[in-house]
């Protein structure tokens, strides 16, 4: 019989896992990080546009060199879904950026001072080529937060329920999140989303405040506060992913 000390001594004398592991599929390295999860089942992947990387989940009591064999006889797969993904675009003079869903290009005044305005179809931006994009990201995350806070106030009293701190962050995973306090984290890149889709994804986290859940009646609510529920969700299926190669290489 296994004495649970002898269990408990070969689970903390294990190795750690690596933080990620390299898979060639014909000829080309893709990285993918590990992940040991305590409620997961079984191996799954899946790729991360704002990372531009796999990621598999594990059982707790999985070995690595079962999740190493699960990732290379999925090698296709993960190539597949890595090569779809968009190239980077730097916030740099020339750059075509979406501003609520509508190409801006982005244009240096280096005869101006420090700040971003937009005109004529332009984001331009004053000062020192060396702060450029930071000072377009700075400008996109402000655009950002003005629109989702007056659009998760709106839904917010319309529903009746109180939001105590709206964040506004670059999250890779998911487009916001909310929490049983009322604090609502949001992701920036929203902005680069036509109008319709921010508002879907503000009405989303605010219907969250009454219902901690994706039921039925979670969804009534989010379809009650937003009626552009579903082409919201279309398009971020289709073009959402899209949204997280910009700002990169900065």
């Amino acid at each position: 019989m296994v004495s649970v000390m002898s269990v408990v001594r070969r689970f903390f004398l294990r190795e750690p896992d690596p933080e990620a592991i390299i898979v060639s599929h014909e000829g080309v390295d893709y990285s993918v990080a590990l992940r040991r999860m305590p409620q997961a089942r079984r191996f799954t992947l899946r790729v991360r546009a704002a990372t531009r990387d796999a990621i598999l989940t594990m059982p707790a009591r999985s070995r690595v060199s079962d999740a190493v064999s699960f990732a290379e006889r999925h090698g296709g797969w993960i190539a597949t879904r890595l090569d779809r993904i968009p190239e980077a675009l730097a916030f740099l003079p020339g750059a075509a950026v979406p501003l609520r869903g509508v190409p801006h290009s982005v244009q240096h005044r280096p005869d101006r001072r420090g700040t971003v305005w937009v005109e004529n179809g332009a984001i331009l931006v004053a000062g020192e080529a060396d702060f450029l994009s930071r000072r377009v990201q700075d400008f996109l995350k402000r655009e950002a937060r003005k629109d989702l806070e007056a659009a998760t106030r709106r839904y917010a009293d319309r529903l009746g329920v109180k939001v105590t701190r709206i964040g506004i962050r670059d999250q890779s995973s998911r487009w916001g999140s909310a929490s049983s306090t009322g604090a609502i984290n949001y992701s920036w890149r929203l902005i680069l989303a036509p109008p319709f889709v921010l508002d879907y994804l503000a009405a989303h986290e605010v219907a969250h405040l009454r219902e901690m859940n994706h039921s039925a009646r979670f969804w009534r609510i989010v379809r009650e506060l937003c009626p552009s529920l579903e082409p919201a969700k279309a398009w971020l299926r289709v073009n959402g992913a899209n949204l997280h190669r910009y700002g990169s290489g900065e």
